[in-house]
């Protein structure tokens, strides 16, 4: 019978022990997971080089992953201070079956090596729960739990996460691995508003259009304006259900906008920012000005 390792023990090719105390609070990566080194130990099997007496003769393969799912395939947002549980799905088969996946998600260059790993999170269970979806298939299923200053300890951890996946086969007797499956990105969630004014005002005059980019700031838990990025100032008639880019304007030190348009027929102005790799992106309600 096989032995799932505990999360705050865990060793393995993909199993990374929980952090000790909150890695905003430690000295840098000192709290971080240690290097793994086999998919066997993480399911209490003999490894793959064991002898045939250690390996029964049903392991005639290892399990295939054949589909990763991280938080539905959208991008994970995180704000400043609530933390946000999210779910993966794997998706394996073996001819004996599936009976258990495991899941890491982390942030650098080298799984292992100690020193370019800066981020990681473990699945908040100790077995995955798996479904089958024929005799050979099951697609399982983990959550994890992302917090600011906790996992996210800096900001430099928004952007691209690699997904490291392990497969247990039904018969407990071989499993499968992938440091770098697929990724994953995770964000720091944005804010955008706008302003239109005056309103009313005589057509032919002046609108001033301001407005602010902020992101949620992982080591503050505030929200800062984000600088030197370019935002849409987009325009919607009052009866019209399309809206058109009138300008591109930049967010300035402070993450402000501000710019000015000819009042000409009654309608909502809007700002919209694109995104980047890590902040998502975000357009506003649209603000009506009312031209007399």
């Amino acid at each position: 019978m096989r032995i799932r390792a505990t999360v705050a023990a865990v060793s393995g090719a993909l199993a990374l022990s929980a952090l000790a105390v909150p890695a905003a609070h430690a000295d840098d990566t000192a709290n971080l997971p240690n290097i793994p080194t086999s998919a066997a130990e993480i399911f209490g099997i003999a490894p793959q080089g064991a002898s045939k007496t250690a390996r029964t003769a049903a392991a005639t393969s290892d399990p295939v992953i054949s589909k990763v799912v991280v938080n539905g395939g959208k991008d994970i947002v995180l704000g400043t201070t609530a933390s946000k549980t999210v779910s993966v799905s794997v998706t394996a088969s073996h001819p004996s079956g599936i009976s258990d996946a495991f899941v890491a998600l982390w942030h650098g260059k080298d799984l292992y090596s100690e020193d370019s790993v800066d981020g990681a999170v473990v699945p908040n269970e100790d077995a995955a729960k798996c479904t089958k979806v024929n005799t050979t298939t099951s697609t399982c299923k983990l959550t994890f739990t992302f917090e600011p200053g906790w996992e996210l300890y800096k900001n430099s951890l928004a952007g691209t996460w690699k997904v490291a996946v392990a497969a247990l086969a039904g018969d407990e007797t071989s499993a499968t691995d992938k440091q770098a499956y697929s990724k994953v990105r995770v964000q720091r969630a944005s804010k955008l508003t706008v302003d239109a004014a005056p309103e009313p005002v005589k057509k032919g005059k002046t609108i001033t259009v301001t407005g602010k980019l902020s992101r949620a700031n992982w080591e503050t838990f505030k929200y800062q304006g984000y600088t030197g990025q370019p935002v849409k100032l987009q325009f919607r008639k009052k009866n019209s259900k399309t809206y058109t880019t009138i300008k591109t304007i930049k967010t300035n030190s402070t993450g402000n906008l501000k710019t000015t348009v000819k009042a000409s027929v009654d309608g909502y102005w809007r700002y919209s920012f694109a995104g980047t790799s890590t902040t998502p992106a975000f357009t506003t309600a649209g603000d009506f000005v009312d031209v007399r």
